[in-house]
């Protein structure tokens, strides 16, 4: 069967609605949910609650940031989760943004890769139950020893990454990279390229690497209606979500139109801005329309590299519209 994620917004609803959605995925053959942290709530608690509710679908973090957890902790946390849920966790991490981490957590946002990297080692070295004796830039551990023998050694940890120095130290050391907002037709030299370097650099292939990325994802039978719902979370991160974003879509290309629509965002014109994703701006970028142009869609990015995708609900998407994508996008037997 084909693998498929998705992500729902914890934010949308009580987390009773969020099982539903598990629940319902995984009764289509769903591979995997993924559950985000920002300032809202808490992932391992959600994965939790999501894993007592389900017996079949993967539970990932997407993402546990780097910054307000040790790795010991994450260590902890991870083994445990993988316990509760017969061996169904997946680690994802990511340095999440500065804003984040230095005004809600209150903690110096510095040496984003390093971090990443003594994190996965860290991780790892404990999960394997020997002493954890590290001595790291930023982390010295020593002594130490999990106290229980976690259900996994092996357990898989994904990086969200989409830099070319990211994406080299997840091809070194990761299981799988969680790209955000990726363009399909450029998809193996922005993504695939650095990650099979990082790869090399270690004696490894590319196939040793799960390529996750999350596709924000609009399914209706009124096509236009989920377009705009997707050009709409398209023109929110290219516009309102600082540089980051914007500087990303220009380097696939989309020069003009990222300034377009930053400075409509800026002029508070978020109508416009939506209407300066262009449709094969869209198209590149998203999965939005009918069932079977998404359908189409969801088979050019795999045809461009993605082993697992990850569809992302586009933000205003009904609960109606989540079932209809689920249905009209539920992996083939």
């Amino acid at each position: 069967m084909e693998r498929i994620g998705i992500t729902p917004r914890l934010e949308d609803g009580d987390l009773s609605a969020v099982l539903g959605i598990a629940q319902e995925a995984e009764a289509r053959g769903y591979h995997s949910i993924w559950v985000g942290e920002a300032w809202g709530r808490e992932v391992f608690t959600c994965l939790t609650a999501l894993a007592l509710g389900t017996r079949r679908l993967h539970l990932a973090s997407g993402i546990v940031n780097v910054f307000s957890r040790t790795p010991a902790l994450v260590a902890m946390a991870s083994a445990t989760l993988d316990e509760v849920s017969g061996g169904r966790f997946i680690l994802g991490l990511g340095a999440s943004g500065q804003i984040v981490v230095e005004q809600w957590h209150g903690v110096p946002y510095q040496h984003p890769l390093q971090r990443t990297r003594e994190y996965i080692e860290i991780v790892r070295l404990a999960l394997s139950g020997q002493r954890v004796n590290y001595q790291g830039h930023f982390f010295r551990l020593q002594n130490f020893r999990l106290a229980f023998t976690p259900r996994r050694a092996n357990l898989p940890i994904f990086v969200a990454a989409m830099g070319p120095q990211n994406l080299r130290l997840t091809g070194e050391l990761a299981d799988g990279c969680i790209p955000f907002l990726p363009s399909r037709s450029r998809f193996r030299e922005v993504y695939l390229r650095p990650l099979e370097e990082g790869a090399r650099a270690k004696g490894r292939s590319l196939k040793d690497i799960e390529i996750a990325p999350y596709i924000i994802t609009a399914v209706s039978g009124d096509g236009a209606s989920a377009r705009a719902l997707a050009r709409a979370h398209v023109a929110y991160y290219i516009g309102g979500m600082g540089v980051y974003y914007n500087n990303l879509v220009r380097r696939y290309g989309y020069v003009e139109e990222a300034e377009a629509i930053r400075r409509a965002w800026q002029e508070r014109n978020r109508e416009r801005a939506a209407s300066l994703v262009s449709d094969a701006m869209l198209d590149d970028l998203a999965i939005a329309g009918t069932p079977s142009q998404c359908r189409e869609r969801l088979e050019a990015y795999k045809e461009a590299g993605v082993t697992l995708p990850i569809l992302a609900f586009a933000h205003g998407s009904s609960r109606e519209m989540v079932r209809e994508a689920l249905a009209a996008l539920a992996p083939k037997a």
